[in-house]
């Protein structure tokens, strides 16, 4: 068999990498091609272009790329179209993707969007779109299929990856100390993760802040110390400029990578809105979150997301379990305040915990499994799927 997959980010790139060895364990001859990862490449994978020439965000920050973009949408389309896959799979990116998948699925060739595209935020009209591009939509949050039920959209619940890579049953006092003994702090401080980000823009826009936050915090209790992961070499010294521009002292310790250990680490999590957060919840780490974009794509934003909150620990749980600062909001005295108020309230962090762990079990599906037991029933597969069964 014959599988066609794009992905377009570091997220995407592991879940597709699970998908991949997933199906190989009934599929060992299988074929994957698209674009995507080193994690992908590593399972086999031939990638036709450098996965990071997709990753772009936001309105307006895309259009300088757009000639680019649409080189390639069309070198994988009539790639696809001439020598058809079984299924062609898109992983995330839907403003990239869904566009791939409706030229494909009208060419005849199935087609799986990979993480369910924000319809419940960004409003009902684009799952009209959807429903005429794919032929399935994995999801991975429980109650993003309503909305597709509520369409007769063929949807899947398959939990998440994440959710099945973090052992929900270690203690967590051991997490802790594991965690400290890896990065060389003692089980006795005090620490606090700062994560504004792993891309320049996140980090030009919240790191300043949150630096400030920090050593606000330090003149009330100066035995605090703070880590910070960095997404690559690049962003480290984009934050290691930071912490000198605003003479910062030994306090303030810098990783590349480690952003799992970090936040493992940490008393409490102040941190950037993404993706991140649910692996903070996972790990069960007490978080504030904030946000901020540029004004132009925020009052966009602002206009047509139709959700309570952003962050995805209170959207899984539908209140309002950690604080939001969005914006002209996210400022020393909100994100001061609110840290000092975390840090003073053991039982808060405790009840946080205690809900955090409740989700991570709804979230514990063994995603790649399901995953790839979807994308065969829409391929059509005859063959024995008992290799899915162990696990």
């Amino acid at each position: 068999m014959r599988f066609g997959i794009v992905a377009g980010e570091a997220s995407g790139d592991i879940l597709g990498a699970g998908l991949i060895r997933a199906i190989k364990r009934v599929c060992p001859d299988a074929q994957f091609e698209g674009i995507g990862g080193p994690l992908m490449i590593a399972e086999g994978f031939h990638s036709h272009f450098p996965m990071e020439r997709l990753s772009v965000m936001g309105f307006i920050e895309p259009l300088g790329r757009l000639p680019e973009l649409l080189r390639i949408k069309k070198t994988l389309e009539q790639l696809f179209i001439q020598d058809k896959p079984d299924v062609f799979i898109g992983i995330d990116s839907p403003g990239f993707n869904l566009r791939i998948e409706q030229v494909l699925h009208d060419a005849g060739i199935k087609t799986v969007h990979y993480v369910s595209p924000s319809v419940w935020a960004w409003g009902k009209k684009r799952i009209h779109k959807i429903a005429k591009a794919v032929d399935m939509v994995l999801a991975l949050l429980p109650f993003e299929t309503k909305i597709y039920d509520e369409h007769k959209v063929p949807a899947r619940f398959i939990g998440h990856p994440l959710a099945d890579l973090i052992d929900p049953e270690l203690d967590d006092t051991l997490r802790r100390s594991n965690a400290r003994k890896a990065l060389g702090l003692s089980d006795q401080d005090k620490i606090i993760a700062l994560m504004p980000g792993s891309r320049r823009n996140e980090i030009e826009r919240l790191g300043v802040v949150f630096i400030q936050t920090a050593k606000q915090a330090l003149i009330a209790d100066s035995s605090l110390r703070f880590v910070i992961p960095c997404a690559n070499p690049n962003r480290k010294e984009q934050v290691e400029q930071l912490l000198r521009s605003h003479d910062c002292g030994e306090q303030f310790l810098v990783y590349e990578g480690q952003s799992h250990e970090t936040m493992s680490a940490a008393n409490i999590v102040l941190m950037a809105s993404g993706t991140a957060t649910l692996e903070g919840l996972l790990l069960r780490r007490p978080m504030i979150v904030a946000y901020s974009l540029s004004p132009l794509t925020w009052m966009l934003a602002s206009r047509l997301v139709k959700i309570p909150y952003v962050s995805l620990p209170n959207l899984l749980a539908g209140e309002e379990l950690i604080a939001e600062f969005l914006q002209d909001e996210a400022n020393v005295q909100n994100l001061g305040a609110e840290l000092s108020s975390l840090l003073a309230d053991t039982k808060r962090q405790e009840r946080l915990q205690q809900r955090f762990a409740g989700i991570h079990q709804q979230l514990r599906r063994n995603a790649d499994v399901e995953a790839a037991r979807a994308v065969l029933e829409v391929a059509q597969y005859t063959g024995s799927m008992e290799g899915l069964e162990c696990n």
